[in-house]
């Protein structure tokens, strides 16, 4: 999204990743230069893994040198440590963004010793909400932090209509509850088929589906068939347009154990869901503070999510009320003013390096 904004906008925009490019899945457009490492594989052990790590700063430098920065972006936290080993103190100004909440994310110690050496030779390190930022604190100096919170996502395909307090009212009750995210561990998955599953009984025409793909799959499908509702909930894997799935469900869970900012919550808002969250550390609770009506339910409190869920199930007018507040969360949260930070701090980065 933002290598297609920036090159939409004239600027000459490179994009980098250490995978192929067959493990592609977003459309760029044809002003983006792509740059496909191939790199993406395990090591064996730790010699080799420091021997596959030196080929990727390396092969990582020469894509960085051709494409001749004013000014370089990475993001997630392995990756902005090759890139600044990479660009070391000559190939442009490095701003690095953590995409998750460090507190509960972690690296492995010899990832984290890195990060702490090298993150302070960024021009800045950009997070997601004062939490991180109060943490990044104790081991970098304030000047170096900005926090910049998710946009809601801009869809990925032409034509997704917009909806409006006028759809929402004109709705049909689908009795679909949607998640949405990776299955791995953080997301809590588990949690949310726990919570459906006590109130499966009582709610005999709703159903679960869950959007994403991820290594959690097979123990995810396991504990479904164990519960006896595998006509009811659906582990429905990786969706091209989310806007258009959402669409079809009447309430939005995210059930996380950890979030850097989640995106699924704000796109589930933007489309005129109610959404219920946990009120894990970093994320839900900074967009419910924007006047927002997220449900925010302790972390990890199953029987607490399902009390909550079961209110709005069994009324449709609250849901309605709720996904219609939820709508401003597009004006809240706008790419506007999403990208309006970033070029500000670009530009920042390019000018204190300017002689």
């Amino acid at each position: 999204m933002m290598a297609n904004h920036w090159a939409e906008q004239g600027d000459q925009v490179s994009l980098i990743t250490v995978d192929s490019r067959e493990a592609d899945t977003y459309q760029l457009v044809p002003e983006v230069e792509r740059y496909a490492l191939g790199m993406m594989y395990d090591s064996g052990n730790l010699i080799q893994a420091v021997v596959n790590n030196r080929q990727r700063i390396q092969r990582l430098r020469s894509a960085l040198s051709q494409s001749k920065p004013d000014v370089i972006i990475s993001l997630t936290d392995r990756m902005n440590v090759l890139t600044l080993l990479a660009a070391g103190k000559t190939l442009g100004p490095v701003i690095v963004a953590e995409r998750s909440d460090l507190r509960h994310h972690p690296m492995g110690r010899v990832w984290s010793f890195l990060r702490k050496r090298t993150y302070p030779k960024a021009a800045a390190v950009v997070v997601q909400t004062e939490g991180v930022s109060d943490f990044c604190r104790t081991w970098l100096p304030s000047t170096q932090i900005r926090v910049i919170p998710n946009a809601v996502p801009a869809p990925r395909s032409p034509g997704i209509p917009v909806v409006t307090e006028e759809t929402v009212l004109a709705r049909t009750p689908s009795h679909m509850i949607l998640g949405m995210g990776r299955l791995s561990h953080e997301k809590g998955f588990d949690l949310l088929i726990d919570a459906f599953s006590k109130l499966a009984t009582a709610f005999p025409e709703w159903k679960l589906r869950i959007l994403g793909e991820g290594p959690l799959r097979e123990s995810l499908q396991t504990t479904i068939n164990q519960s006896g509702l595998q006509d009811r909930i659906e582990l429905a894997g990786w969706v091209a347009d989310p806007e258009l799935a959402l669409d079809q469900g009447d309430l939005f869970v995210l059930s996380s154990r950890y979030e850097g900012f989640p995106n699924a919550l704000l796109q589930a808002m933007s489309r005129g869901l109610p959404c219920i969250s946990f009120d894990c550390e970093s994320g839900p609770a900074d967009i419910a503070h924007e006047g927002l009506a997220v449900v925010l339910v302790s972390p990890e409190n199953v029987n607490e999510l399902a009390q909550k869920m079961q209110e709005l199930m069994q009324d449709d007018s609250l849901r309605q009320e709720v996904a219609i507040q939820n709508l401003q969360v597009t004006e809240k949260f706008s790419l506007a003013r999403y990208f309006q930070a970033w070029d500000q701090l670009i530009e920042q980065a390019i000018s204190r390096r300017e002689p």
